[in-house]
């Protein structure tokens, strides 16, 4: 055991146990980690912005180049920082608006894009393949199985979940365990997802130890 010399390995230390102090209770070293961090993340990515966006983007152009139309998205953006002024505040109401409807008609058919056509075009795959067939039968494993099934069973369960949203007919008969087979499929897909959150956030926790345990206290190496 090698205890670290360095200051900032000790300060990061000692604010990732104040951090880990939250897991007995809340207190005012937790508070005091917390603030800390949102203070200076806050105030890193606004040096961030201002160097990678605001001086290439509107700066530059607008006092070196000369692109005076620039002024207007210009002021949208310093119409923002109004909202701290009660008198003036409503001119933000403009920037938010003009944001607001940009960033949906930018987003909306990014999204139908990549979440809605993509994952249909994805249930519109020919259920059986001959190579598939031949491959699996030719040579059985495992993955050649999976890659058979995998298929029919994405667009039997599509059409299970679907089922469960059809409320246009009482849940009974065939239509009913349908439904009841699409809540499995729903309950594994949140399942899936609550999983790798759950591993994501673990592997920050990995990190936090190791950091402990090699750079502060020199227990592993």
């Amino acid at each position: 055991m090698t205890l670290s010399t360095d200051l900032w390995i000790w300060i990061g230390a000692l604010l990732t146990l104040a951090i880990f102090s939250f897991l007995y209770k809340d207190n005012p070293l937790y508070k005091f980690a917390e603030h800390l961090f949102v203070g200076i993340s806050a105030g890193y990515y606004v040096v961030i912005f201002s160097y990678n966006s605001l001086y290439p983007n509107l700066l530059h152009p607008l006092f070196t180049e000369g692109k005076l139309y620039l002024i207007i998205p210009g002021l949208l953006g310093f119409f923002f920082l109004l909202r701290f002024i009660p008198r003036l505040g409503w001119l933000s109401r403009w920037s938010i608006a003009f944001y607001v409807g940009v960033g949906s008609g930018i987003s909306i058919p990014a999204v139908m894009q990549a979440q809605i056509l993509a994952q249909m075009k994805g249930t519109m795959e020919p259920l059986f393949r001959t190579e598939e067939w031949s491959t699996f039968f030719g040579t059985p494993t495992f993955g050649g199985f999976i890659d058979l099934i995998s298929i029919p069973l994405t667009t039997f369960g599509v059409l299970c979940v679907l089922s469960y949203f059809f409320f246009s007919r009482e849940h009974k008969g065939v239509l009913g365990g349908a439904s009841k087979i699409g809540i499995i499929f729903l309950m594994i897909g949140f399942g899936a997802s609550f999983g790798y959150t759950v591993m994501a956030r673990v592997s920050l926790l990995i990190g936090r130890v190791f950091f402990l345990m090699k750079d502060w206290l020199g227990i592993i190496q």
